[in-house]
């Protein structure tokens, strides 16, 4: 059977921005944004998009102090500028451009995330992407752990017209895998094409897909076209979709199968139902979430 295009639902401009922490000036795409809501792009459960923006050299590092974290994974994806972690497993990386972080917060985790020393020395441009996994309910309670991905370890493809390369962050593209371990089907790609390039996507149709474009500006499936800091949201008709540089782009490409399970969040946890969530406030309180230095 032919495979057809997937429906392009929505293409959005990002929302009004707002802080996390003093370090991450970023736009909330979902669950924000009413047309997506909690289950619009499951297992993705929030996507917070740090556009570019100049940071000014400080002494004092930027960031979002110890907090906590339940029921979710949280991945961290840099383009400029640098980010380091800690977390109360005992776990610290620092990212740079192209790298990625994956934390499984599962059972309970804090940490903090803030601009790298240096970096925030000596400023500079700074632009990245954190996007919350939701775990599905029998997950929810794994334990913590933390996936450093550097940019050379993820997998690599590139086109035989070299106008297409991908760095496989998570899931399979051209039969080429990402080194993430995932909990649920999640593809999860930086697509950088060249002026007058294109690539082709194939997700099967119940599965919840976007793309948000990082730098550049392409057309999308012959009809659409979607400029830098827009997200193309896309419906469940079809299968396959079509990018095509107007100008030198980068893309993030996400797509996963939906959950399908009940979602109660608040604040910082994501879980299925408000005893769960009562319960991890009482677990955070109890000091059953480890301890972190501020």
């Amino acid at each position: 059977m032919t495979k057809t295009l997937k429906d392009i639902i929505t293409v959005m401009n990002p929302p009004p921005f707002h802080w996390v922490g003093d370090g991450f000036r970023v736009h909330n795409f979902f669950p924000s944004q009413s047309l997506i809501g909690l289950h619009g792009m499951s297992p993705f459960f929030l996507m917070d998009y740090g556009a570019k923006w100049a940071v000014p050299p400080s002494e004092k590092q930027r960031g979002v102090g110890v907090h906590p974290h339940r029921g979710i994974e949280t991945v961290t994806l840099a383009y400029h500028g640098r980010v380091a972690h800690h977390d109360s497993s005992g776990n610290s990386g620092i990212i740079g451009e192209g790298d990625v972080q994956w934390m499984t917060a599962g059972g309970g985790v804090l940490h903090k995330e803030y601009h790298e020393k240096e970096f925030s020395k000596k400023g500079g441009l700074f632009q990245m992407v954190q996007l919350w996994v939701n775990l599905p309910a029998k997950d929810k309670m794994t334990p913590a752990r933390y996936q450093e991905i550097p940019n050379n370890r993820m997998g690599k493809y590139l086109s035989d017209d070299k106008k297409c390369s991908a760095d496989i962050v998570a899931g399979e593209y051209k039969g080429i895998r990402g080194p993430a371990m995932t909990f649920s089907p999640v593809n999860l790609f930086n697509v950088r094409l060249l002026k007058d390039g294109s690539a082709d996507f194939s997700f099967p149709g119940p599965h919840n897909t976007g793309i948000l474009i990082i730098e550049g500006e392409i057309l999308l499936n012959d009809t659409e076209k979607v400029s830098e800091n827009q997200f193309a949201y896309f419906g469940h008709k079809g299968e396959n979709i079509k990018a095509t540089a107007v100008e030198n782009s980068i893309l993030l490409v996400m797509s996963g199968e939906p959950l399908n399970e009940p979602v109660v969040p608040h604040g910082p946890f994501v879980m299925n139902t408000k005893e769960e969530i009562q319960k991890a406030y009482e677990d955070y309180y109890d000091g059953k979430f480890g301890y972190l230095e501020d």
